[in-house]
């Protein structure tokens, strides 16, 4: 992946990749372990806790027993599936904090099938400062998810526009990384400082991490700017570019409002079946059992 091309690319034929469809996944005979994927990019109003919402629901949906992880202490994935931060006596700041803490403790239930959360709340602003001076620092939260691992099919982190410790520690943990991207020029600019990230990780602290895919946020076809920042991703990213496009909609902040992933709020909207769609692309890819 050479992010740098995709900045110096001249403008050309500005076109979105023509979309094939994806067969609808076959149901699962047995659940877990888990393949863990990080939902990752350091710039903020990305579409990360969307597409964690909607692609944990759309993948719950096709049977897949789904843990959602709320790695950001602002804890919008906990309120996009109506559990209130404000209300918790233990999160997931306090896994981390005490090993001998069971997960099982913190993990929430949710109103929809096939989905639990382990939330967040502002607490978790402290662990990375508590956690500097700990031994394998980086690999709290791989151990902590290692124990409930084998209990579900896709265990999805939503982490932090940041990329500090509690990223490091998702990164860690992961199988794969999915990199929702803006389809705005600086949104790409920040790409190669994730990238250079990753590959740091990879020879580091976790060498089969793999990126599953970047995937294109809050496209506007009205606009020849979204389609040269579309076209000069995939030209720059080739087929590590999710062919699902998700589009800009009201119908997002909508369903966040009412708690609940578009897939429910609204089943019929487009941006439903791009979820669905994206769904079944990561499963076709191997990213998803």
């Amino acid at each position: 992946m050479n992010t740098q091309q995709a900045l110096d690319i001249p403008k050309s034929k500005s076109t979105v990749p023509e979309q094939q469809d994806f067969d609808e996944p076959a149901p699962l005979d047995t659940h877990g372990p888990a393949r863990i994927i990080a939902m990752v990019n350091q710039k903020g109003g990305v579409g990360k806790t969307t597409s964690s919402i909607n692609l944990g629901a759309s993948l719950a949906a096709y049977g897949r027993k789904m843990l959602l992880v709320d790695f950001d202490p602002q804890g919008a994935l906990s309120v996009g599936l109506g559990v209130n931060p404000y209300d918790l006596e233990i999160s997931v700041y306090n896994l981390l904090m005490n090993s001998r803490l069971d997960p099982h403790e913190v993990i929430v239930g949710t109103d929809f099938d096939n989905i639990d959360i382990l939330p967040a709340n502002i607490d978790l602003s402290a662990a990375e400062v508590q956690l500097v001076g700990e031994v394998a620092r980086e690999q709290i939260l791989s151990r902590v998810l290692s124990k409930v691992a084998d209990e579900y099919d896709v265990i999805l982190i939503d982490c932090q526009p940041s990329l500090g410790l509690l990223t490091v520690n998702a990164l860690t943990a992961a199988h794969g990384v999915i990199i929702p991207l803006e389809t705005e020029f600086f949104a790409l600019r920040g790409v190669a400082l994730l990238v250079e990230t990753i590959e740091k990780i990879q020879d580091r602290l976790n060498p089969s991490l793999v990126v599953d895919g970047i995937l294109a946020t809050m496209f506007d076809s009205r606009t020849l700017h979204s389609k040269e920042v579309m076209s000069r991703v995939t030209e720059a990213f080739d087929d590590k570019v999710f062919e699902t496009v998700i589009n800009r909609t009201v119908k997002f902040p909508d369903a966040s409002v009412a708690a609940e992933p578009i897939t429910s709020f609204a089943p019929k909207h487009a941006g439903s079946e791009a979820y669905r769609r994206l769904a079944r692309e990561l499963i076709a890819r191997g990213g998803a059992p």
